[in-house]
């Protein structure tokens, strides 16, 4: 990391940040379900996916005194970050008074990779060095981004794997320069007819890319 780097960014505040993330005994609250996924959840229990309603029932999750005592930071939605409880405190304050940290999902979903069939790449970097200075302000100190990598016939390829390295690499920048702490996710889909070998060996090439690219950007030495 350069000097320049380091000047921008406080590197105690982001090592305090994710050395309390990975706090013994607690672990992170993933409260980012899209719009889509969460209407699915309450469909298959009878509940009208309201704004109010995805409001109450992430509200409940953090005012849970015996459940957030082993939380130590908490992910959420666009849409989550914004909002206030019934009594106007915002959730953001909840989480914090729960004394775990509040995070927010960056990546925008996948897309069709480009001559890529069958291939996904994460998108959302076009505005997030926008974004990110917003979601500090709320209250956000570290950021997910998850990189989708299937395997199947003839897949994954090597622009697959390049294309959401890369990707990972630039949010994670971009994450640090804004004093945000970045989870890097790359994830290798367990689904499929695929062997354990086979697994093991995309996980190898795409670890090693992505730390690859992270290096590239100046985020590891």
């Amino acid at each position: 990391m350069t000097d320049a780097m380091e000047k921008i960014m406080n590197l105690d505040e982001l090592n305090k940040v994710a050395l309390a993330m990975v706090a013994p005994g607690k672990g992170i609250l993933a409260a980012d379900e899209s719009s889509g996924t969460i209407k699915k959840r309450f469909d298959a229990i009878g509940v009208e996916s309201t704004e109010d309603a995805r409001r109450d029932y992430r509200e409940m999750l953090f005012r849970s005194g015996d459940g957030m005592k082993h939380i130590s930071g908490v992910i959420l939605y666009d849409e989550t970050i914004w909002q206030k409880g019934k009594d106007g405190t915002p959730l953001v304050e909840l989480i914090k008074k729960a004394g775990a940290i509040p995070g927010i999902k960056v990546d925008e979903g996948t897309k069709p990779l480009p001559f890529c069939p069958g291939e996904l790449v994460t998108i959302g970097l076009d505005r997030l060095a926008d974004r990110l200075p917003k979601y500090y302000e709320q209250g956000a100190r570290f950021a997910k981004w998850r990189g989708v990598i299937d395997i199947g016939k003839g897949i994954p390829s090597s622009n697959c794997i390049k294309a959401n390295a890369h990707a990972l690499a630039r949010y994670a920048a971009l994450c640090q320069e804004a004093q945000i702490v970045p989870i890097v996710e790359p994830e290798v889909l367990m689904d499929g007819t695929h062997t354990l070998e086979q697994c093991a060996q995309v996980t190898q090439e795409v670890l090693a890319t992505v730390f690859s690219q992270l290096h590239s950007q100046g985020i590891m030495p």
